[in-house]
């Protein structure tokens, strides 16, 4: 008969166990054994009465008595060895005996009397094991028990007991065992899957692992998927083997989580908690693993029949609302598409010809139409009416054309171009007007198409035909270009309905090899340009040539001529005086100048620049003209030059500091004085003496970042640089020494942001996106270093040289050390005089050198 088992008393039973389900249906059979064993005891001692006997187990044995632990009820019992029916000397603790219950006279207490030892051969077992193995982990190794007890008392069944675990119903249980509850003498340790029986004692329902054996661990099944969302701390992923969507937690992903993102493939194990399926063991595979669908190479054609919005410009909620209609030999197909599948956001209408791949989905077959761009064939076959125009405005992520056959701008989006990503200015384009769907009285343009350069023609000519007279002559293309007195433009006056009007024509312009004179008659056509909505004149050809008077001799005529000639070259020479400068400032299209002596600017237009004005840059040296055409003078004709040929600079060795005392007034346009000014403050010399203060002057072309504009009062680090045209001096790399600051990005919206500053809790920062630094896209929560600036026309603080750090959040010990610098909770310390130095000033003043060369 084996010993009794004591089991883990911290333990609870779990729900629906299975161990619990057979201690309750043992629980009928419990009366039957006792039953059993009260019958072989009166077998073998006749003289005992026939009251109610129970079964126990010798927990305790002391020199004259000892304790029983009842087998079938919670209960512990004294009894003295004059109660024995044999030899008290033979008991030994864990025997089973049969006993039966009485009161000690003196105290009342229940007592075991009439007690006999059950033989070895009529033994029965209280535990109950579960019909089932079940499969778990191995957490903790079964060791070798170190208590052997005190005399007469059975060592602690806790000490030394492994522990497994194993789930159940989407819950974890952890069950004890010992080393001879191991089958085999196997061993096991550690990590180990294991494979036991579920052991209820029928006392007091605690369970523990019996017969644990080692086997062989089930490889998991691995599924693939692709991350379709992300939450707080979970997620979901698409499956690639059936069409649904399965759960995962944060804390089942095999990396860092931070690097997990919307559209990354992933490999998973399947568990079932709470009845439901999740994701676990997940972990990262290379881009372009998991694959959907198989695409077919043939490209199909056909018609948009049906369009992913509703009549009211709603996205619908079918994921593959739309529908496409194609012919095959076997009749028309109709397939689906969604609006993942088309190539750009532009929009379809129903009856637009497309051409598109067939997707086929591996896990249920399904076919829909991907890859789905429009054809210029839908144009002609439709009918659309289509208007042309040319791009003027470029903003984030929209523009403005103006229409050749309308006097207005037309609004569109970047989504709508057809054939490329993002527009230039001046693109030539061809779209359709549609009413806006969001706004009934305005027209927007949509299925944008840019077209090759020089494909508008923007000059109409008219068909009438005019006579005028040569007022100013041209030269001729065929004039020797050493003439003097004439200039590339010409003019003509002729007469509209009693009304004197000019026009001005060019060389290109006349249908003659030789030029017209002053006072010839000519006739003409009229050219309107809709580009700039101006008027030339064209085709124009001489009709009468003015003869000179007999009257007038020929030397008085040449001297005339030679008066007029000096005069004209004159002015054109004036004109076409060439100036130099620097680009100081780039707005939307037009800008201004800096010019080369640095003492005012000019402004200009990007239309004046020959070339592609998107390529300017802030301190750019560029030649061009000064026009006088209206009251203010700008600049045309415009030219980039190599850097170093306007007003080359010698740089004087060694570094200096400065505070700005006066800004430019490309930023404080109130002021009178064009360039800014820092004022020179140079270190005393140990011994003492006063400070000396020099001043320089410095423009956009003195900045090391054009962008970072110092402010009135910042210190600014410099050096001093000698112009050698001029030989004045003025500061050249000037660098602003601001405190570099941390913090975190709070919030994004369109064009601006804000970061907030890191120990100073509540205080926002605004940023504009043109300051973050190396083209990097901030997300919420981003760490970043940034500059604070006070601008003086708001007086708000602004962050510049925005750089992102890190993408993960500071550990939240030391965001809680920096905070509590700035608590308000605690006491405040309120400096109320600042120290003094020595020598009565502000602190001590020490010699210093540069430590290093800008």
């Amino acid at each position: 008969m084996s010993s009794a088992k004591v089991t883990w008393k911290n333990e609870q039973s779990p729900v629906k166990d299975p161990a619990i389900v057979a201690f309750q249906r043992s629980s009928e059979g419990s009366s039957a054994k006792v039953g059993a064993l009260g019958n072989a005891s009166a077998n073998n001692n006749t003289k005992l009465s026939s009251v109610l006997r129970e079964l126990g187990v010798v927990e305790k044995l002391l020199p004259t008595y000892g304790f029983l632990q009842c087998a079938n009820r919670q209960g512990r019992l004294f009894f003295h060895f004059s109660e024995v029916a044999t030899d008290a000397d033979s008991l030994r603790v864990g025997d089973l005996v049969e006993f039966q219950q009485s009161a000690d006279r003196r105290t009342g207490k229940p007592v075991a009397v009439s007690i006999v030892r059950i033989p070895n051969g009529n033994l029965v077992t209280y535990e109950i094991m579960s019909e089932k193995t079940v499969m778990g982990t191995v957490l903790a190794e079964a060791k070798a028990s170190k208590n052997q007890g005190s005399e007469g008392e059975a060592p602690g069944l806790l000490d030394g007991m492994g522990r497994v675990t194993y789930e159940q119903s989407g819950e974890t249980f952890f069950l004890p065992f010992a080393l001879e509850d191991i089958d085999g003498g196997q061993k096991i340790t550690a990590g180990d899957t294991v494979e036991f029986y579920i052991s209820t004692d029928e006392r007091n329902g605690n369970i523990r692992a019996r017969q644990v054996r080692k086997v062989r661990p089930i490889v998991a099944d691995l599924f693939q998927g692709v991350v379709c969302s992300l939450k707080e701390n979970y997620g979901f992923i698409e499956r690639s083997d059936v069409v649904k969507e399965i759960f995962f937690h944060f804390s089942e992903f095999q990396g860092d989580i931070e690097m997990l993102n919307l559209g990354d493939d992933v490999e998973f194990n399947i568990q079932f908690r709470n009845n439901k399926e999740v994701a676990v063991n997940i972990q990262q595979l290379p881009e372009g693993t998991v694959v959907f669908e198989d695409v077919a190479t043939e490209r199909k054609r056909g018609k948009i029949l049906k369009t992913l919005k509703s009549v009211h410009g709603r996205m619908q909620s079918d994921p593959l609302a739309g529908r496409i209609v194609y012919e095959t030999l076997k009749g028309s197909i109709e397939i689906p598409y969604g609006d993942r599948d088309q190539l750009g956001d532009y929009t379809l209408q129903a009856g637009d010809i497309v051409e598109f791949y067939i997707a086929t989905d591996r896990r249920d077959k399904l076919q829909r139409a991907t890859n789905i761009c429009l054809i210029d064939v839908t144009f002609t076959i439709s009918g659309e009416t289509r208007e042309k125009g040319f791009v003027t405005t470029l903003k984030d992520a929209f523009g403005f054309i103006r229409c050749l056959d309308r006097d207005t701008r037309m609004f569109f989006h970047f989504s709508e171009l057809l054939n490329q990503d993002e527009p230039q200015l001046q693109d030539e384009v061809e779209f359709t007007v549609i009413q806006d769907p969001t706004n009934p009285s305005r027209l927007i343009a949509i299925r944008i198409k840019v077209l090759p350069h020089g494909t508008i023609s923007v000059e109409q000519c008219l068909p009438e035909k005019y006579v005028g007279t040569i007022e100013k002559e041209v030269q001729s293309p065929k004039t020797a270009t050493g003439k003097t007195g004439v200039s590339d433009i010409g003019i003509i006056m002729y007469d509209i309905s009693g009304t004197k009007q000019t026009i001005p024509y060019s060389a290109k312009a006349l249908v003659e090899c030789c030029s017209p004179k002053n006072g010839d008659q000519v006739e003409f056509q009229i050219c309107e340009s809709r580009k700039n909505n101006t008027k030339t004149a064209a085709n124009v050809r001489i009709t009468s040539v003015k003869t000179a008077s007999k009257s007038q001799n020929k030397e008085q005529g040449s001297a005339v001529m030679v008066k007029e000639s000096a005069a004209k070259e004159s002015n054109a020479k004036e004109q076409m005086t060439k100036e130099k400068g620097f680009v100081a400032v780039l707005k939307e299209n037009c800008g201004f100048i800096e010019m080369a002596d640095h003492e005012k600017e000019v402004f200009f237009q990007f239309c004046n620049f020959d070339g592609n004005a998107s390529e300017l840059e802030l301190g750019d040296e560029v030649e061009f003209i000064l026009s006088h055409k209206t009251a203010k003078v700008s600049a045309e004709s415009i030219r980039k030059l190599p850097r170093g040929t306007v007003a080359p600079e010698e740089v004087i060795p060694g570094v200096l500091e400065g505070k700005v005392v006066r800004m430019m007034r490309i930023v404080n346009p109130d002021q009178v004085e064009y360039s800014g000014l820092i004022q020179l403050v140079e270190k005393e010399a140990e011994g003492g003496g006063n400070g000396t203060e020099v001043c320089y002057p410095y423009g956009i072309t003195s900045l090391v970042d054009k962008r970072d504009v110092p402010q009135k009062g910042e210190l600014v680090r410099f050096k001093a640089a000698v112009v050698k045209s001029s030989g004045k001096q003025r500061a050249a790399r000037v660098v602003p020494l601001r405190l570099v600051m941390r913090g975190k990005v709070d919030s994004l919206k369109g064009q601006m942001g804000a970061v907030i500053c890191e120990g100073e809790e509540g205080r926002k920062v605004s940023f504009h996106v043109s300051e973050v630094q190396d083209g990097v896209d901030l997300q919420l929560g981003d760490e970043v270093d940034f500059l604070i600036v006070r601008k003086q026309a708001t007086g708000k603080c602004v962050a510049l040289n925005v750089r992102r750090t890190s993408e993960r959040q500071r550990p939240e010990r030391l965001m809680s050390r920096l905070k509590s610098a700035t608590d308000d909770a605690g006491p405040r310390i309120v400096t109320l005089r600042q120290p003094r130095g020595p020598d009565g000033t502000n602190g001590f003043k020490l010699q210093r050198s540069a430590s290093r060369q800008i």
